[in-house]
């Protein structure tokens, strides 16, 4: 999609008329303070700029509307989960897990609580939720949504990277030098 370049303030209606139209704008910053941006489709830059600069701000704007980059995971009542003009239709058991996952998106999901909402009448076993969240991983990947593991404390979900890849190992440190930190 092509990113608008509009001249601020001067042309603060065109910037009104580009949001409404869900048309990703960069606001060029002629004089005084730049507006906060309205949405995730605005990025402003102040002027004169660094033409790589600018290139790349507009990179970065073309790229936050590919697809659905600016979009929220939505599942309905009949188990179709979407993200953007994408979307997966889920079995029971998975979308109760994902209800619990997107309830908490970005954020760890104890291995309890995601048992207790995958099968509310009583949980079927450790096995059972592990074979789960790998068929689930399986059906969300086409979405770009990812869900990791966190040792030792449960699940997040989050966005993926644009093939849907497993991310690499990361490295943190924790005060006392780095310790690696496996993120499936």
């Amino acid at each position: 999609m092509e990113v608008a370049l509009v001249q601020w303030p001067a042309e603060q209606d065109r910037r009104e008329q580009l949001r409404r139209a869900g048309q990703p704008r960069l606001l060029l910053v002629e004089r005084g303070a730049p507006p906060i941006p309205a949405d995730d489709l605005e990025d402003w830059i102040r002027l004169p700029a660094d033409d790589l600069d600018l290139r790349v701000r507009v990179e970065a704007l073309r790229r936050r509307t590919d697809g659905d980059a600016g979009a929220t995971p939505v599942l309905d009542d009949d188990g179709v989960l979407r993200l953007g003009d994408r979307w997966v239709s889920l079995p029971p058991v998975e979308a109760r897990l994902t209800r619990a996952l997107l309830d908490r998106f970005g954020a760890v999901v104890s291995r309890e609580a995601l048992a207790r909402s995958g099968w509310p009448g009583g949980s079927p076993g450790r096995n059972a939720l592990d074979v789960h969240v790998l068929r689930l991983r399986r059906r969300l990947s086409p979405l770009r949504l990812a869900i990791r593991t966190v040792r030792s404390r449960g699940y997040l979900l989050e966005r993926s990277d644009a093939g849907g890849q497993v991310a690499p190992d990361i490295v943190r440190t924790n005060g006392h030098g780095p310790r690696r930190i496996s993120v499936t």
